[in-house]
């Protein structure tokens, strides 16, 4: 039997189609050739998704409980019909086939956080036991299974799983960074979340003390926090759906020279033109923000006549889950942002 490394089989009544694109999964067991099931503990909601829902019920727990719930009933998958996002899972082990890859390295009972997103990962919800409003979580009670494709993480045991979680869920970010940033680079981070935090502290890192980083944020007290962590040397308060104002902010915070490179991390919708507007030509863009529109950012340069990369952060950089918890590891201010904040 050829082992479905995707997952297709999961997928109800679209021939051919991919857990991601499908409108519905099938999530039942018992657990197929190649697959892994995992007892799951909780739900890290994207960004984006979790301001949606938290809009649309008023920040009612219960009522966001309940439209999760409904959601996933519908779809066997955790995938917001709005933003069309996810997010990630931590549970345990419960039982894996031989031919899964992490067969040979993991035992059941192991943690394990999810580094494939939950809008093509089959979820069953059995209860739902709390949301969380400020850090985008959700704790259930149900299982969730992963395809021989899908990436993950192993649990540190020095640091606490929220705190893991919270990092794991954005550890393409900063890893992408890593690969783009280069001493004497002129760097703006849009966004100063989770995402926000990990690639101001790698592209310091990757900068070698040579250059320029700006942190660009609606939040003052948030930029004041990244300030007094030296994870940048400049922060811009901006609204960055207003994009001319972002570029002349980014001017007068540059003297005239706009950055290399353009980060966003943003969560909200129409901060595109933003990033676009304030990298100079020949430069790059890289979106990390599920809120994106690819019509709106390409179209956009377009319009503007901008000459500029846009890099899509699809989530994924090989060694991006360690390169995370080690910028944790080394960066005591930063962890303890993300305890103060996530955990």
């Amino acid at each position: 039997m050829t082992v479905d490394a995707y997952g297709l089989s999961r997928v109800m009544g679209e021939a051919g189609v991919l857990p991601q694109g499908a409108q519905r999964l099938n999530p039942s067991l018992p657990l197929r050739d190649g697959e892994l099931l995992i007892d799951v503990e909780c739900l890290n909601i994207d960004a984006a998704s979790f301001k949606q829902l938290k809009e649309a019920c008023q920040k009612d727990e219960q009522a966001i409980a309940q439209m999760i719930r409904a959601i996933v009933a519908e779809r066997g998958k955790m995938q917001n019909p709005i933003t069309g996002s996810g997010g990630m899972l931590i549970g345990r082990v419960r039982e894996m086939s031989s031919a899964h890859p992490a067969a040979k390295v993991l035992s059941v009972g192991d943690r394990i956080a999810t580094l494939v997103s939950l809008t093509l990962t089959p979820l069953v919800i059995e209860e739902i036991k709390a949301v969380h409003l400020e850090i985008d979580r959700v704790d259930i009670k149900g299982h969730a299974i992963l395809f021989a494709s899908g990436i993950y993480a192993k649990l540190p045991s020095d640091m606490a799983d929220t705190l893991a979680l919270a990092a794991l869920d954005v550890c393409g970010a900063p890893a992408l960074v890593a690969r783009y940033v280069k001493p004497g680079m002129t760097v703006a981070i849009l966004g100063a979340g989770k995402s926000g935090a990990l690639c101001l502290a790698q592209a310091r890192e990757s900068m070698q003390g040579q250059g320029k980083l700006l942190a660009l944020d609606i939040s003052r007290p948030a930029l004041d926090t990244l300030s007094q962590l030296k994870l940048c040397d400049a922060t811009v308060p901006v609204d960055a759906t207003r994009a001319v104002d972002v570029m002349q902010q980014v001017l007068t915070a540059t003297g005239g020279i706009l950055p290399d490179l353009v980060v966003n991390c943003a969560s909200v919708a129409n901060t595109e033109m933003a990033s676009i507007l304030s990298v100079r030509d020949g430069g790059t863009v890289i979106f990390f923000s599920m809120a994106t529109s690819f019509t709106k950012a390409t179209l956009g340069a377009e319009g503007v006549g901008k000459d500029v990369t846009m890099v899509m952060g699809n989530g994924y950089v090989p060694k991006h889950a360690e390169l995370t918890l080690e910028l944790l590891r080394r960066h005591e201010g930063l962890r303890k942002l993300f305890e103060e904040r996530y955990v």
